[in-house]
């Protein structure tokens, strides 16, 4: 071989090696755009069907849930939603008493409510005075907070609500832990079952903003 060919064939190695290199680059570009697109997919089909992250803004769910916790919902316990189009493919499946959810409120369903559900499909819901009562027995609760438990409920608190009033089918009655400080079906009627989210089971994160920390006690904390 004279020189010249051995010039041609050095030159063909060196544009041959460029193009690999800008292949490989290319190839690392491309995975990275795949595994983003993965990620991102990813991301969105566990919060519209698995889990969502929450922050609790006022105190209606006080003991059990106060301001500046974040919570994640559980999605899928009740069923499989697909939120653009408001259809369930699986479900829904009532909740239990005593569960508390997020859901969309009735009158604007752009904002999202969070309560303790109290009367089931079918039962018979009253309350007099602080006491709940369930076709016509006492219910038995530990969580629910009143500013004075030794004087009859505040008049604004239970929106004109006493019963006994009958829940409709695929309909709950819920209430807020904050007896006296909560907007639920006292004043708003009965809950669509359609309309729930998911179940609120853990605080990941709880800041106080007043004391300006985090609230460490509460940060892992079971919701029940």
């Amino acid at each position: 071989m004279d020189r010249g060919q051995e010039h041609e064939t050095g030159v063909g190695v060196e544009e041959t090696a460029g193009v690999e290199v800008r292949g490989r680059q290319k190839s690392a570009t491309r995975e990275w755009i795949e595994a983003l697109v993965v990620a991102v997919l990813l991301a969105l089909f566990i919060r519209t069907f698995v889990v969502q992250a929450f922050k609790i803004p006022s105190g209606s769910m006080i003991p059990s849930l106060v301001v500046g916790d974040h919570i994640l919902v559980n999605k899928f316990i009740y069923g499989i939603r697909i939120p653009v189009l408001d259809t369930w493919i699986l479900g829904p499946w009532a909740p239990e008493r005593g569960d508390i959810i997020v859901f969309k409120y009735p009158y604007d369903e752009s904002r999202d409510f969070i309560k303790r559900v109290i009367g089931l499909p079918g039962e018979v819901v009253e309350v007099r005075g602080n006491q709940v009562y369930i076709n016509n027995k006492p219910l038995g609760e530990s969580y629910p907070m009143y500013e004075d438990s030794a004087r009859p409920a505040n008049p604004h608190s239970v929106g004109g609500f006493s019963g006994p009033i009958t829940v409709p089918r695929d309909k709950l009655f819920v209430l807020g832990d904050n007896r006296d400080h909560s907007q639920d079906s006292r004043f708003w009627g009965f809950l669509d079952i359609h309309k729930v989210e998911g179940e609120a089971f853990v605080i990941y994160w709880s800041w106080d903003s007043q004391e300006g920390g985090p609230r460490w006690n509460r940060i892992g904390k079971v919701i029940d």
